[in-house]
This record gives C-alpha cells, sequence and structure tokens, in this order.
C-alpha cells in the first residue's frame, strides 16, 4: 500500500564486523548421509572480506544451505543465529581453538590425532566434519583418510567452551531524554584496546556533544567506557547518531550471518586486524513521547523482540503487527513479533516530530537439517551428531548411497565456496515477498527462501 518513504534501516545488532563472503581457500572432499540423499561436497575453510580493512577464516555451520556468492555478512552472537539453542555450540569453539588454522603446527597435530601427515587441506577438511557433525547432526565423513581421522579426534575430545564476546558492542543502541540534559549512558565492549567516537552528522548545528561519564567530551574510549549525549538546553528536537570504530581481531567462535541475504551461516576460525564498528543514536525533545527503540532477534521464540523506552512526559503510541501498544512515560516495554524461519521481514514504527524507525532482516535461526529433523519428528536435530558413527548413521536415518541430492553437488579441485552447503545462489533468487500492514505506510515483508534441505 502506498505511504511516504520508508526510513532508514536502523541496526538490529549491537555491532562488530561486517564482511564479504569469497571462496573456500584449503579443503578437500566430504559425503554427506542426511535423512533424505547422500551426496559429495566440499569440506574446507572459506575466506571473508572485511568492510574497512583486514580478512576473515571461517568455517560452515549449516551444511545443507546455499552460499550466495559475493554475500553480505554480519557478526552475531549465539542467540541470533543457527547455534541458538545448540548444547554443542561451545564444544564447537573448543574444535576451532584446537585444530587448523589456530593450530597451524600441522605436524603436532596430526600427532594427536594420530591421523598421519596433514596438509592444509586435509586439516581444513577434517576440522569442518566435526565441526558439522555438532553444528548440524548430520553423518558426515572426510573422504581423506588422514582428514577422517582428525574429524574423529576433535569430535571425541571436544569439550564446553564459553560463547566468545562481540569484538565491539554499543549497548543500547539507541537512547532518548528531554533536551538540556546528558542522554545515556551507551556502554562500550570491545576486545579492541582502543575504540574511536565520532558523531554522525553536524552535532555542533544540533547542539550537542558526545561526552564520557565526567562530562569531558570524548573522541576515543576503551572496553567498558560509558558514553552520553550531551544536548543543550534549548535545543531543536531531534536526534543524532554516534559510530565507534576500531581495528582487533574477531574473537574466534562468533557466527556470520546474511546480512539480509539468505545464506549459509559460518562460524570464525581465525581474524586478521579488521576495521569494527557499531552505532547508536539518541532521541531528544523538549516535552511529549520521547521514544527510543532498539530491536534484536529472538530466535528461542522465532521472531524479533521490539523494545520501546519512552524518556518522555507523555505516552508513546505506535501501532505493530496489527495492534496499538501504548507506552506510558518513563516506561519501557518489549513487544515480540513472530516471524516464520527463513522469512524476511520489515516494520517501520513512527512517532511525533517526525520520529521514524524502520527494522529489517531475515528470520535464519535453524539449520536446513535442523529443520527438517523438527518438522518430521517434533524435535529438533541439534546434538544429532552425537555418539558413535553407526549410532549417528542410525539416528539420522540416511537415503541410500549412489545419487547427489538437491542442494548437496560434487567437490571439485577449485574449491568452489558453493561447493560447501550447496549449490550457489544469486541474492536476487531469495523467493517471493507478501507484505503485511504494520504501521500505516510500514509493512512486514515475508520472504520464503529456498533451502538446499528442502527436498523439494
Amino acid at each position: 500500500m502506498a505511504g511516504p518513504a520508508a526510513a532508514e534501516d536502523a541496526p538490529q545488532n549491537q555491532g562488530g564486523v561486517s564482511a564479504t563472503l569469497g571462496r573456500i581457500t584449503a579443503g578437500s572432499g566430504a559425503v554427506v548421509h542426511d535423512r533424505r540423499k547422500t551426496g559429495d561436497m566440499q569440506a574446507g575453510l572459506f575466506e571473508m572480506k572485511v568492510d574497512g580493512g583486514g580478512s576473515l577464516q571461517t568455517y560452515c555451520v549449516d551444511i545443507l544451505t546455499n552460499t550466495v556468492d559475493g554475500a553480505k555478512y554480519k557478526e552475531v552472537g549465539w542467540g541470533e543465529s543457527p547455534l541458538h539453542g545448540n548444547r554443542n555450540a561451545g564444544r564447537i569453539r573448543w574444535i576451532l581453538q584446537h585444530s587448523y588454522p589456530q593450530v597451524n603446527d600441522l605436524a603436532a597435530l596430526a600427532k594427536d590425532a594420530d591421523s598421519g601427515p596433514l596438509d592444509a587441506n586435509t586439516a581444513a577438511a577434517g576440522t569442518q566434519v566435526a565441526i558439522w557433525r555438532y553444528s548440524d547432526g548430520v553423518q558426515v565423513d572426510a573422504k581423506d583418510a588422514a582428514a577422517e581421522k582428525l574429524a574423529d579426534y576433535l569430535y571425541k575430545n571436544a569439550q564446553d567452551a564459553d560463547e566468545p564476546a562481540a569484538s565491539l558492542s554499543l549497548t543500547p543502541s539507541a537512547v532518548s531524554g528531554k533536551s538540556g540534559g546528558r542522554l545515556g549512558p551507551v556502554t562500550v565492549r570491545t576486545s579492541a584496546s582502543s575504540v574511536t567516537v565520532t558523531p554522525a552528522g553536524d552535532a555542533d548545528a544540533k547542539g550537542v556533544k558526545i561526552v564520557d561519564k565526567e562530562g569531558k567530551p570524548v573522541t576515543s574510549t576503551v572496553d567498558g567506557g560509558e558514553l552520553y549525549f550531551d544536548v543543550r538546553p534549548g535545543a531543536r528536537d531531534g536526534s543524532l547518531s554516534l559510530r565507534a570504530a576500531a581495528a582487533t581481531k574477531a574473537p574466534v567462535g562468533r557466527v556470520f550471518i546474511g546480512d539480509h541475504t539468505t545464506t549459509q551461516s559460518q562460524i570464525l576460525a581465525g581474524s586478521s586486524e579488521s576495521t569494527v564498528s557499531a552505532t547508536a543514536t539518541a532521541t531528544w525533545a523538549e516535552k511529549g513521547a520521547i521514544p527510543a527503540l532498539t530491536a534484536r532477534k529472538n530466535c528461542a521464540k522465532g521472531g524479533v523482540d521490539l523494545t520501546a523506552d519512552n524518556k518522555g512526559d507523555a505516552p508513546f503510541v505506535f501501532d505493530l503487527d496489527g495492534t496499538r501498544h501504548t507506552v506510558p512515560a518513563g516506561r519501557s516495554e518489549t513487544t515480540f513479533v513472530k516471524v516464520a524461519e527463513d522469512q524476511a521481514y520489515r516494520f517501520t514504527i513512527k512517532g511525533p516530530n517526525g520520529f521514524s524507525r524502520t527494522f529489517s532482516g531475515i528470520l535464519d535461526c535453524m539449520t536446513a537439517e535442523s529443520r527438517a529433523a523438527a518438522a518430521t519428528d517434533g524435535g529438533t536435530a541439534a546434538g544429532a551428531g552425537t555418539g558413535t558413527k553407526a549410532e549417528r548413521a542410525s539416528r539420522m536415518r540416511p537415503a541410500s548411497v549412489g545419487g547427489t541430492g538437491k542442494g548437496v553437488v560434487n567437490a571439485s579441485a577449485e574449491g568452489d565456496l558453493a561447493e560447501t552447503g550447496g549449490n550457489h545462489t544469486d541474492p536476487t533468487f531469495t523467493g517471493v515477498a507478501i507484505a503485511l500492514i504494520v504501521v500505516g505506510s510500514g509493512a512486514v515483508y515475508l520472504l520464503r527462501r529456498q533451502k538446499a534441505a528442502s527436498g523439494e
């Protein structure tokens, strides 16, 4: 339906690394047997190019989902990824910490695994196979004998490890309040030694300064630093964002999911010093409702949590998903928006004084295999990779060996990125969208995507 132009999308993740998927740089063949088919694929280590400088090395954690050539990815926590609720997520991080490329002494790694000689290709393949057994719960084996022994060693010896913190985050990502005071705090969490802080826009013209908790102007800060928007009295009602940026190595075990693109989820195995960034926005007014809005994927419930924080002296009223909501003055409320798995969403919230925030993305909270398992068995495949090889095969009930199923393609010497999780896909082929009215001109768009494991 027609309406005013949509507002610029507000960030939903708290910050970190943004990167573009490249190709597999090391790996070799593997054979996967899921509950419907059997086929060959390439198991190996991807390279990603970081926006602003730097590179990443990643493994796949969604074996049967297509990759998208040149897809954009963003860093997220486990709770916003297909690893949410996976009791073996910590073991995957242990594997990353104790294998290639974190362990680059391949002779020592081969000795520990009793695998025979390993090179970069077989070490990467064995590591990826071990990860798949925990991330997707599939029966998968490396074709190379040494890689298979490494996979068995890593799988058998993996232990729980804690989830890593974000490379850079700002919490909360939106604040509000009356002009004539300091709005915040916005807390900085980072693995970098120093973070640069700059306003986005003409802060002086708007009567705003970025300051620390002592009220001193800030151009840089450190982990744990608190930032405030100091708005002068009488400043015209408005908003301003700040950008925090740094150079650091992202922590091993962080997950990367497609940014507005349906593509294979990745987990970080190694990082050069890379550019990381995050933004936070302040909204102020002299009177009336003064909202601050944040949105976050809730994979446990299957949707998006929208939090409205009203620091004004009047109620903030808005429509969402066909329902009117009222947040009293001085209160904060969170509204859950249900979104189907593999579906895109977009909604716009409007408020006083031209206030408008749009949130959009794709809900990608399950692996292709766990979704199929849930539909078939009424459960999930998380943890289905535990047990002996024979026990795993029995639980997965693989189809007869012999063909290459849909979404599983033959490995090649070139190691094309599409050969890890299925056929490569162009970003334009993400499905068919339908619109639901949310707020006047706002809309929620549900976008059906095709997974390589759909079996259709």
